[in-house]
């Protein structure tokens, strides 16, 4: 690195920290894709819904340093001609540093978001609310069926009621699951 020995202190600060920064980020970056070492985005992923916290996300880890420095080096290098008050310069670099760990935070984020179990069960129909699609008979004589919306899409269910007829246009809500196949509901 004799390259940087007549560079200005501060700028050679900056460079020594964006170059092996900057080769551990592309080693890691492939090592991830690769599937090797990777271990902390998938804790992080499955560890996000079990935290009794708003934070999904540990702010102090290898993988965000690594952001942070990566931003606060490169930014720093960048602007080094045009800010010429170095205070002023190494605020700016910070602040890109602190923005590069929250463009990680929102890419986890959606990435998650695709990791979501959408797919429909039964279950998850108790207590919600559907509209009487076919007429239902009273007292469990009978089937009939209601529509309900789950995770945004509609299904056509059997259902049973204990109580009277209900009739077809009517809100109806789950209250239980009878032989894992048909809804038991009431009127609302």
């Amino acid at each position: 690195m004799n390259f940087l020995e007549n560079y200005d202190p501060l700028l050679r600060a900056f460079w020594y920290i964006a170059l092996p920064v900057s080769l551990f980020f592309v080693l890691q970056t492939v090592m991830t894709f690769m599937g090797v070492g990777g271990e902390d985005i998938e804790t992080e992923l499955e560890s996000e819904g079990h935290h009794s916290t708003d934070t999904p996300f540990e702010l102090f880890t290898l993988r965000n340093l690594i952001n942070f420095l990566l931003g606060f080096s490169w930014s720093g290098i960048s602007f080094y001609d045009s800010i010429t008050n170095k205070t002023i310069l190494v605020v700016v670099a910070f602040l890109v540093g602190v923005v590069f760990v929250a463009l990680f935070f929102f890419t986890i984020k959606q990435m998650m978001r695709l990791n979501e179990n959408n797919s429909f069960s039964l279950a998850k129909t108790i207590n919600q609310t559907g509209t009487v699609y076919l007429t239902i008979p009273e007292k469990k004589s009978g089937k009939g069926k209601i529509q309900i919306s789950i995770n945004g899409s509609f299904h056509e269910l059997d259902a049973l009621t204990e109580n009277d007829r209900i009739e077809t246009g009517t809100m109806v809500k789950v209250i239980k699951i009878e032989n894992n196949a048909v809804l038991i509901v009431e009127k609302i």
